[in-house]
């Protein structure tokens, strides 16, 4: 169970607001440090490590670039809390190490609260607050997938573990 700070966004963030155009050819270090500026210009200087990211639907429109994910992987977030994600964001952030989780009451989350999260129960405990939200649990081969750091090393971890 990992615990962290809410960082909360409206609906339909973007995949440019998350790894913006003018930063793509930049190092991935650069261009996490602009990592939703159009929305809060303070995010990504100030995000701690094992805190989430709380939106509204569809978060991760638009392109399918994957340093949308890679930003917030590199800035340690825990995870990205929405009642629903846009389908190729969705994939590339468990790709890429990145745990998202599926949560209608998304929107009873609020800036600052304390949130511990157990993926595998599909459960959110606001410590702020005492509420418990459900979220849709992670299957069990996402969930190694992601603890392996993502589809890459988790595939090299099996192919070394078939060689033995």
């Amino acid at each position: 169970m990992s615990s962290g700070k809410a960082w909360v966004f409206g609906e339909n963030v973007d995949t440019d607001q998350l790894a913006p155009g003018a930063f793509m050819k930049s190092s991935l270090e650069e261009l996490s440090r602009h990592c939703l500026e159009s929305l809060r210009p303070e995010f990504a200087s100030q995000v701690g490590p094992g805190d989430f990211v709380v939106a509204g639907k569809n978060f991760g429109m638009g392109s399918s670039r994957e340093q949308a994910a890679q930003a917030l992987v590199h800035l340690k977030v825990a995870a990205v809390i929405a009642p629903s994600f846009a389908g190729i964001f969705q994939r590339n952030a468990f790709n890429l190490g990145l745990l998202v989780l599926e949560c209608p009451q998304a929107h009873q989350l609020h800036e600052g609260d304390t949130l511990a999260v157990d993926a595998r129960k599909g459960e959110i405990f606001n410590q702020k607050t005492g509420e418990r939200l459900r979220c849709a649990a992670v299957p069990e081969f996402l969930m190694e997938m992601l603890e392996n750091g993502g589809l890459v090393p988790h595939l090299e971890l099996k192919l070394r573990e078939r060689k033995r």
